[in-house]
């Protein structure tokens, strides 16, 4: 068998529908689009999101489209295995966390979150903690202190 011998399966090829060519072609004078309305102007159509005029989805769901709960509290997270710079017992701060670069900004609270493990006893004073947290720092010898 040669190159130029071969040839697609039968059937798996098809030409193009050339619509709007003359009443000859079989697809002429409407097109294939059918007699009136939206569907067979040019431009016609709606979109995807469209439900035929029924008020859509993303309006009578408001979380799904961006609700923003006002009072939400954003805090800036800190995990516990990060608090291994500083040496054994310590008293770690929001500002002590500012100095080091373990918190942007003093702006948000402080949450200091369980993972990670800490070798070492340290006082550390946040604005809240996780309850693995809470656990992980005094197991080590050291003390949680809410501010």
């Amino acid at each position: 068998m040669k190159q130029h011998e071969l040839s697609p399966k039968a059937g798996s090829k098809r030409s193009r529908k050339r619509v709007g060519r003359g009443v000859g072609s079989g697809h002429g004078t409407y097109a294939c689009r059918g007699c009136k309305g939206q569907k067979s102007r040019s431009g016609g159509g709606v979109a995807l999101r469209f439900e035929g005029g029924q008020t859509p989805l993303v309006k009578r769901l408001p979380s799904k489209r961006g609700f923003t709960n006002i009072f939400k509290t954003d805090y800036t997270l800190v995990n516990l295995r990060r608090l291994e710079v500083f040496e054994e017992g310590a008293e770690v701060t929001p500002q002590k966390l500012l100095d080091v670069g373990l918190v942007p900004s003093l702006k948000k609270p402080i949450k200091i979150l369980g993972d990670g493990e800490l070798q070492r006893s340290l006082v550390v004073k946040a604005n809240k903690f996780s309850q693995t947290a809470k656990q992980k720092i005094e197991a080590s010898g050291g003390r949680a202190e809410e501010i």
